[in-house]
């Protein structure tokens, strides 16, 4: 199922999908202003090496369609070739600042695998002191670790053309939080479309400013709670005070995109049922043979 650029969809965060909208709804509401928390950073290292960036795809968490009368594979990059039983779509997905080892994303994969459609997660802490956060920290960290991402997406595809597995002609790139970022961000060709999930395409204090780079004609779909913790204005630490905490605004002339609000969803959605409605009908419309 589809809905139409600039839709909105409201549900609860653990319910089914509910009305669709017909146009976008207005910002969140304000709330009193609170502390600002203190902000943490850990490590250094935000560039990759040649040695990372062999790790940042041998430790990838891919997924694969069940062969006839089996299981999907979930499992190392490394092994994926063994368990490949034809050639597949791709979503290439980019995790947020918690990695790989958020439960979520691995089911989330299955899911995909489920539907007849590969994808693959690389692992961005295969760089040893990798720099880590806590929000808030000052705007310049952000950015650094934005550009480390945007390396993995590079790495990312070039690893997909050479595997005998993954149809190159359909690949949509995908992330959540910190890595929809970089998704929103990417700039260069061979997509059949993106999706970002919990990532609002807007200036706040993630960005020194949100850079979205998608072409105006290619398929997107954003995905986030009507009040996402980091994203919407009932962060106290936002600094946006006009934010809609969606990418309705920033992908308002975007034709082919569609903008799902989860009413009351946490900032971790991509498993809830209308997350995954939206996510099911986009790539079957945009990967169809």
């Amino acid at each position: 199922m589809m809905f139409s650029s600039r839709t909105i969809l409201a549900a609860a965060a653990v319910g089914a999908l509910a009305a669709v909208l017909a146009a976008c709804a207005g910002p969140a509401p304000s709330v009193p202003p609170t502390a600002v928390p203190a902000g943490e950073v850990k490590g250094s290292a935000t560039r990759h090496t040649p040695a990372s960036s062999q790790g940042v795809i041998a430790n990838a968490q891919v997924a694969l369609p069940a062969p006839p009368g089996g299981k999907p594979f979930l499992g190392k990059w490394t092994a994926a070739g063994a368990a490949a039983t034809g050639r597949y779509p791709v979503v290439l997905f980019m995790h947020g600042s918690s990695g790989l080892g958020l439960a979520a994303i691995g089911e989330w994969q299955r899911a995909l695998a489920e539907m007849g459609i590969a994808s693959v997660a690389p692992d961005s802490f295969a760089l040893p002191d990798r720099l880590t956060y806590k929000s808030p920290v000052a705007k310049d960290v952000y950015e650094r670790i934005h550009a480390l991402r945007a390396s993995e997406i590079a790495i990312g595809l070039e690893a997909l053309r050479s595997a005998p597995w993954a149809d190159t002609s359909r690949v949509v790139l995908a992330g959540t939080s910190e890595g929809a970022v970089a998704v929103a961000r990417y700039a260069g060709p061979g997509l059949a479309g993106r999706m970002m999930f919990a990532w609002s395409c807007e200036d706040n204090y993630m960005v020194e400013a949100h850079r979205t780079a998608v072409p105006v004609d290619q398929p997107v779909l954003n995905v986030i709670s009507s009040t996402d913790p980091f994203f919407s204005r009932s962060n106290s630490y936002l600094g946006a005070p006009q934010a809609l905490g969606h990418c309705g605004g920033t992908l308002a002339q975007h034709k082919s995109s569609t903008v799902v609000l989860i009413a009351g969803a946490p900032h971790t959605l991509l498993n809830l049922p209308a997350a995954r409605h939206a996510t099911a009908g986009f790539l079957r419309d945009v990967l169809r043979p």
